[in-house]
């Protein structure tokens, strides 16, 4: 039987990457997500917070090269059917949030990110995603 070669370990090397990013973003789903019971403002603010940091992190993962808002809105739809909506409803909320307002090989400002948050947000619940603490 032959050794695998060095294309074996680099496929194993690339899955094994994969999966660890798939378990942070896991872990990062279950502490983002709005707690069970929350009202319409908290949700929304969780929500936003959630979708604020999740498209920084494909940004910076990404560097916003060439469709990289694409995994951003797979991200988005992953994080919200993993919250507890249904497919069809997540992919129209991240659909009304981006709607084609990312492109490709650009960073967005920060304020366009946070206006995709609240946006979502918005969207989702009906509430600003403001809270005093």
């Amino acid at each position: 039987m032959q050794e695998p070669g060095p294309t074996a370990a680099r496929v194993v090397a690339s899955l094994l990457e994969w999966r660890d990013r798939l378990e942070e973003l896991a872990e990062k789903f279950a502490r983002f997500a709005p707690p069970p019971g929350a009202d319409a403002e908290d949700r929304s603010w969780h929500l936003n917070r959630a979708a604020t940091r999740l498209v920084t992190l494909v940004v910076d993962r990404t560097d916003a090269e060439d469709d990289w808002y694409k995994l951003c809105e797979r991200v988005l739809l992953w994080f919200l059917t993993s919250a507890g909506l249904g497919p069809e409803e997540a992919a129209k909320a991240v659909e009304t949030a981006i709607g084609g307002r990312f492109a490709s090989w650009t960073r967005p400002k920060q304020a366009l990110v946070e206006s995709v948050g609240e946006g979502l947000a918005i969207h989702l619940t009906g509430e600003q995603p403001y809270r005093d603490v």
